[in-house]
C-alpha cells in the first residue's frame, strides 16, 4: 500500500487548490482504492476547509462535502492546531472526521508518506 500526503495551503474558496487537491485525493480512492492511504494536513489558511456547515451556491463546490467523502472512504484529515489557533477558530467544533493536530505529528506524516503532494 502507498500512504499519500496531500498537504493544503491555501482557503477552501478563493482558488481552486482545496478543491483540486480534494479532486485528487477522491480520484485516487476511487482507482486505487485499497492500494493507497490518502492522509491530508490542512495549514495556513486551508484550516478553513475544516470547518463545518459551509454554504455554497447551487451547482459550486463544496469543500466540506468533497472532505467528508474522503474521510467516508478511509482518507485521514488533520488540521494544524498552531494555524488554527492564530486563526481563532481552535476551539469551534471541526467536520465529524477532521482533527486538530500538531508539526510534530504533521512531520510524522511525511517521514512516513511515500508520496507528498502539495496544493
Amino acid at each position: 500500500m502507498q500512504n499519500i500526503l496531500i498537504i493544503i495551503n491555501d482557503a477552501p474558496y478563493g482558488s481552486e487548490k482545496a478543491y483540486n487537491a480534494l479532486r485528487m485525493a477522491m480520484t485516487l480512492q476511487k482507482e486505487h482504492g485499497e492500494e493507497v492511504a490518502v492522509k491530508i494536513f490542512l495549514l495556513a489558511d486551508a484550516v478553513f476547509c475544516g470547518l463545518p456547515n459551509q454554504r455554497t451556491p447551487k451547482g459550486y463546490y463544496n469543500i466540506e462535502r468533497m472532505l467528508k467523502s474522503v474521510i467516508q472512504k478511509g482518507g485521514e484529515v488533520k488540521s494544524c492546531g498552531g494555524c488554527s489557533e492564530a486563526r481563532g477558530i481552535d476551539s469551534l467544533s471541526f467536520i465529524e472526521g477532521v482533527q486538530l493536530s500538531n508539526m510534530k505529528e504533521f512531520a510524522q506524516w511525511a517521514v512516513d508518506s511515500d508520496k507528498a503532494l502539495t496544493f
